[in-house]
């Protein structure tokens, strides 16, 4: 063990904060084009219908869930500028075909389901970001790190939609740069930003990035990922075994919490238009500022719990947090006698359309998965006589609705970055890569399966079974976590190395 120097300390945080960066980035990466995919689809190929917009927006889950193992294996065994550069080049790349999707005479769609899900693809480096970031930092660092990591990821999903917004004044034609067949419009332009910032990223990577790794005390150690002459081997408290009940808990919580937000997120706009008769557009635009103002608290939670977690510990944060979600999808449970407005003109031969699968993946939070494209003139509001709990089931009222986005805004983050951090420690100074890349492959699960469930439960039996069945799975959650919860330490701890 070397004594760590001060240029040392300086430049092991600039790496860190390119990590930040990074993981930003990858956030923007996402939420930049999500309001504009289903037109520019409809632009680009006539022949795609709704049920395909399902696929587009998942394959970035799915991509971000092969991926980020396979780069958390490559990060363990070779230094992690490569799995980062080339995961951006990646990104970057698949940006560019976003934007030329046009080109081709036929089979547009598949070409624009190849950028998103390769997007997604790079956007597993994730796995790589908090694997060093775990590394790099002490105990002591490590709960305020990962803090701020979670915080850029956050205010990357915030940003991704403003910027959207903004490049929406160029228009829908924007100019055409012939010569090279590029369009630049209110669809390419954010994609095109996005590469942008991917190649300003590997500048920073190449000119700032260095290796660095401290063990739980604090001390400068070498690693199989230093880049520099190494003096020895991987230091003494790499020896003994990680805890695989803990590990497999941690990541089982972690599915859990993605789960419910990933619910939350999707049932935003279907709830508010079927309870308080809002038309499409006034269920975005109201849901956009109650979203926006749920982003805003939860970068503010990230801050506080960084301090919080010195007092209370992170097991007892994560606790917390957990019991908030519950709380905050237990408010949402139906009471009361009044019913919601029935959408009458919705009966059409009394019948109720069938569902494919690839519809069921489609989130009911995008404004374009309404189907935008329908040949009413008049917009009915209400809730649809198809769902048939619309006739039995009371009506959720908006104090309702705002007092749970506002506790699961509080709970959410809480719970996302005391599961990182707990895992980080629980993992100890050995190489994280794979494991901080079945973690984040869990996260991308939880969000293509949570509009599953949601969307055929809600729609077939109502939010009260929905809501119920919710709250059923944060309770078996905590449940996991008092069972296991003198087994969430830090490895150092574990082996008696250091105090709690």
């Amino acid at each position: 063990d070397v004594v760590e120097t001060q240029e040392h300390y300086k430049s092991r945080w600039r790496s860190i904060w390119i990590m930040h960066l990074t993981m930003f980035l990858s956030s923007v990466g996402f939420s930049i084009v999500v309001m504009s995919v289903w037109p520019y689809l409809q632009k680009v190929d006539p022949t795609a219908d709704a049920s395909f917009l399902g696929w587009i927006i998942a394959s970035y889950s799915i991509g971000q869930m092969v991926a980020s193992p396979l780069f958390g294996l490559w990060s363990n065994y070779r230094p992690r500028r490569e799995p980062l550069v080339v995961s951006t080049i990646i990104s970057v790349a698949a940006n560019c075909l976003y934007a030329y999707v046009h080109v081709p005479h036929s089979h547009n769609k598949y070409y624009m389901l190849i950028a998103r899900a390769l997007v997604g693809f790079g956007a597993g480096n994730v796995a790589v970001v908090r694997s060093y970031i775990a590394g790099a930092t002490s105990l002591t660092e490590r709960t305020s790190a990962m803090a701020n990591t979670s915080a850029c990821q956050a205010v990357g999903f915030i940003l991704g939609p403003v910027f959207q917004t903004c490049f929406t004044l160029i228009g829908e034609e924007g100019v055409t740069w012939k010569l090279i067949q590029l369009q630049l419009n209110m669809y390419t332009a954010p994609v095109l930003f996005g590469a942008l910032l991917g190649v300003i990223n590997i500048i920073l990577i190449f000119a700032i990035f260095r290796e660095h790794r401290v063990d739980d005390m604090g001390r400068q150690c070498t690693s199989i990922n230093f880049e520099e002459e190494e003096t020895g081997g991987l230091d003494q408290d790499a020896e003994g075994n990680i805890d695989q009940v803990a590990v497999v808990s941690v990541n089982f919580l972690f599915f859990v919490i993605l789960f419910v937000f990933a619910v939350f997120e999707t049932i935003a706009t279907p709830l508010t238009m079927d309870m308080y008769s809002w038309t499409r557009k006034e269920a975005v635009l109201y849901n956009g500022i109650i979203l926006g103002v749920v982003g805003i608290e939860s970068v503010i939670v990230f801050m506080v719990v960084k301090t919080l977690s010195k007092k209370t510990g992170e097991r007892a944060l994560l606790h917390g947090g957990l019991v908030i979600v519950l709380v905050g999808f237990f408010i949402l449970l139906p009471w009361g006698k009044k019913l919601p407005n029935i959408q009458w003109q919705e009966i059409k031969n009394n019948s109720v359309p069938r569902t494919t699968f690839s519809e069921m993946l489609m989130p009911f939070w995008s404004l374009e998965a309404m189907q935008l494209s329908s040949n009413r003139t008049t917009e009915p509001t209400g809730c649809p006589v198809s769902q048939v709990w619309c006739l039995s089931t009371p009506k959720i009222y908006l104090a309702q609705y705002i007092s749970s986005d506002v506790l699961i805004g509080l709970g959410y983050p809480v719970c996302n970055v005391m599961s990182y951090t707990l895992y980080s420690k629980i993992l100890g100074p050995k190489p994280q890569g794979v494991y901080m890349g079945w973690l984040t492959a869990s996260g991308s699960g939880a969000r293509i399966l949570g509009p599953v469930f949601v969307s055929q439960i809600y729609t077939h039996l109502g939010p009260r079974w929905a809501f119920s069945l919710i709250c059923g799975i944060v309770v078996l959650s905590l449940l996991v976590l008092e069972i296991v919860y003198k087994r969430l330490i830090a490895f150092s701890v574990r082996y008696g190395r250091m105090q709690e």
